[in-house]
């Protein structure tokens, strides 16, 4: 990650780090942001509110980062549509948390760590590699192997759903998915919000990334997978355009064309 300690004075290091650390946090939780947009995937006719579907997004990079095969984000989208609409809740059944309501009595983390979407997705990914033939067993019953609900039969219905969107987020093209808000005036400065964004990016993705002025490039080699997922954080991430391969995403406009080349994908920050 392109870095701006190189031309910082030493004696304000440490309170720009502060500072970023404090972003990154609002970013990532456990609190999550109060998201009013919305997102649809292209010919399936699904709707999801701006929280669920960085929800998904976060899911999806996870798997995607260990190397995991498709049917495992399916299963893990399917678990958590079932567990919480794919929301960060901050309750549920006894101590049960978070998208996939893991339980810290039970040995799954703290109610921090359980509420951290990156942490409890891994640890469902954890678990399912641990289920015997989980590849090829019903999506129900690899998931219930994990999960242990009252519900065994419950995750199976949330398999076409998990499918469209784990086929969107995968998808090496654009306009799979698209989202739509009203941005709102940013609060920090640029510089650290940038800084901010590129850590999330890094640990969602386990893309590298290069700080701009008010942008985030990202490996091209991370390509339309990684232009999804930011679209889909669009507002979480406080971005007024994602642009890739000759299309670009705005809030207002959804996907255009443009003359984005083949380079980095490119965040742009809401100023």
């Amino acid at each position: 990650m392109g870095s701006w300690r190189s031309w910082l004075p030493l004696g304000l290091v440490g309170l720009v780090i502060l500072g970023v650390v404090a972003l990154v946090r609002s970013i990532e939780g456990p609190e999550p942001l109060a998201l009013t947009g919305s997102c649809t995937v292209a010919g399936t006719g699904l709707t999801l509110t701006a929280e669920q579907a960085s929800s998904a997004a976060t899911i999806a990079a996870v798997g995607r980062a260990r190397a995991l095969p498709e049917r495992a984000v399916v299963i893990a989208l399917a678990t958590a549509q079932q567990e919480s609409t794919m929301r960060n809740l901050d309750y549920g059944d006894r101590d049960s948390l978070g998208l996939f309501q893991q339980r810290p009595s039970q040995g799954w983390g703290t109610p921090e760590q359980v509420r951290d979407p990156v942490y409890s997705a891994g640890k469902f990914y954890d678990g399912l590699v641990r289920v015997r033939n989980w590849e090829s067993v019903r999506l129900t019953d690899a998931a219930q192997r994990v999960q242990r609900s009252g519900f065994p039969e419950a995750y199976q219905k949330h398999e076409p759903l998990a499918q469209q969107l784990s086929a969107a987020f995968s998808a090496p093209e654009p306009n799979r998915l698209t989202c739509s808000y009203e941005p709102t005036a940013p609060g920090g400065r640029l510089s650290q919000r940038t800084t901010a964004v590129a850590a999330v990016v890094e640990r969602e993705l386990g893309a590298t990334t290069t700080e701009r002025f008010g942008a985030v490039e990202v490996d091209p080699a991370a390509g339309w997978p990684a232009a999804t997922w930011a679209v889909a954080q669009a507002e979480r991430l406080g971005l007024r355009s994602v642009s890739f391969a000759g299309s670009e995403w705005t809030p207002a406009g959804g996907w255009v064309p443009s003359d984005a080349g083949p380079g980095a994908v490119r965040l742009e920050l809401a100023r």
